[in-house]
């Protein structure tokens, strides 16, 4: 994603577009992996000293209530990505290690739907967490 699509898309939502904002979404955007909120902190303050562990996470919130972000839990904290561009329902694959994601192009729910027809879904989240190629041969899982 472009520099020009990211300012396009933070100015479709309804949070009031700041450089420190851009600054953050660019670095999420300019990832392909899910990243710690610790992450983006110490991105922010290498440029931004005095910003707080809670300034950064209520924007995440914020960016993540728009759905310009995705988060997950990995390791026990909660992570985040930029909302994939994908525009057909799928499903990931998340690297433990290092928290890259690959796309799943099928959907358990097909399955689930025979199990109980009369039950009404309203939403789901499937992911599948193990570790990419690289991760393993760095023994990190």
């Amino acid at each position: 994603m472009n520099e020009t699509e990211q300012l396009n898309r933070l100015r479709s939502s309804s949070l009031k577009v700041t450089p420190k904002r851009i600054e953050m979404y660019a670095y999420l955007a300019g990832e392909e992996r899910y990243i710690s909120a610790k992450e983006v902190l110490d991105y922010m303050r290498a440029k931004h000293p005095t910003m707080s562990f809670d300034t950064v996470y209520r924007n995440l919130k914020s960016f993540a209530e728009e759905g310009l972000i995705e988060a997950t839990e990995l390791n026990g904290e909660k992570s985040f990505r930029v909302t994939c561009s994908a525009t057909h329902h799928h499903h990931h694959l998340i690297c433990r290690g290092c928290g890259k994601t690959k796309l799943l192009d099928l959907c358990p729910m097909r399955y689930v739907e025979t199990v109980d027809p009369e039950f009404e879904v309203v939403d789901h989240k499937f992911e599948i967490y193990g570790y990419c190629k690289e991760c393993k041969l760095e023994g990190l899982n």
